[in-house]
């Protein structure tokens, strides 16, 4: 049996869709996230209300109406194979989504108090970033930083951890406001990817395997080590998270949405005492080579 804050793709936390996560649902007060599919040529309507959010396409493109705007998302095949454009969307909007071909899109969100204005952003002006070295190498697209772009409250990055890597290392947390850390909500959504093989010719394939992720806290009311597939979600309220494993053969993908009641808005966090010296043996070894595995226009070629 799963954890309580392990969501399960097609469980009953999901409905309507593959993930809806809202604030009530989760127990806190601001992070969202929803998961919408739509078919060749459907559209979907969003009423923010008190929320601000980003349209991220997990694969495919969009139209998105908002306002007085028009934006067109180029979009991307998966999330494996390049890094996407997004449209943020303020509160207090009416926004449509239009699909022509049909596709698969995140809509992280946060409870806010300022409106801004609709906008776009291109991929080719997403932030990468590699953290780590060794097997605890990673790419990180900071599309939704607190550096990258001004939202009120909202907060999201994307992950991409290549097979038999470790990301969210060492475990680290952020439920205390103090110097160096702020306190965050936090949601993980996962995808996974078989990788393809030159020596097979197998192709890679979306949707297929695992990955590990792990959550506790000093007190032991939370103690979580689950398996995650692909379109499964873990909620983070408190305590220190990471792992997140990828195992060999299995490229993995999570989407982080954060967000909380600090005046401003910041990732500050506080890794585990125990495991901090990992942090600190990095310089002593090389980043992995695959990573970056994808740019703007698609994988990185070497």
């Amino acid at each position: 049996m799963s954890h309580p804050l392990h969501l399960a793709r097609g469980g009953p936390t999901s409905e309507p869709g593959p993930v809806r996560v809202d604030p009530v649902r989760a127990g806190w007060s601001f992070a969202g996230l929803e998961i919408i599919e739509l078919p060749p040529g459907g559209s979907r309507l969003v009423a923010t209300g008190t929320t601000e959010l980003a349209v991220l396409p997990l694969a495919g493109s969009a139209t998105v109406r908002c306002d007085d705007f028009v934006f067109s998302l180029q979009g991307r095949p998966d999330v494996f194979s390049a890094v996407s454009d997004f449209v943020y969307v303020p509160t207090e909007a009416v926004a449509t989504i239009t699909s022509e071909r049909g596709g698969r899109f995140a809509l992280p969100s946060a409870k806010a108090t300022r409106r801004l204005q609709p906008a776009y952003v291109p991929a080719e002006q997403v932030a990468i970033e590699v953290r780590g070295t060794g097997r605890s190498t990673r790419q990180v697209n900071n599309f939704l930083a607190p550096e990258a772009f001004p939202a009120d409250r909202l907060i999201a990055v994307e992950v991409l951890t290549p097979a038999g890597n470790w990301s969210s290392y060492p475990p680290h947390k952020h439920d205390e406001d103090r110097p160096g850390e702020a306190v965050l909500e936090e949601i993980y959504y996962f995808e996974t990817a078989r990788c393809p093989t030159a020596a097979t010719g197998w192709p890679k394939v979306v949707g297929e395997g695992f990955g590990i992720q792990r959550l506790y806290t000093d007190d032991g009311a939370i103690d979580l080590t689950e398996q995650v597939a692909h379109g499964d979600v873990v909620l983070i309220p408190r305590g220190y998270h990471g792992p997140s494993a990828a195992p060999p053969g299995y490229d993995l993908y999570y989407l982080n949405v954060l967000a909380g009641p600090g005046p401003s808005r910041r990732m500050s966090f506080q890794d585990d005492p125990a495991w901090h010296w990992v942090r600190e043996a990095w310089a002593a070894e090389p980043p992995d080579p695959r990573v970056p595995m994808t740019g703007p226009g698609g994988p990185v070629v070497r």
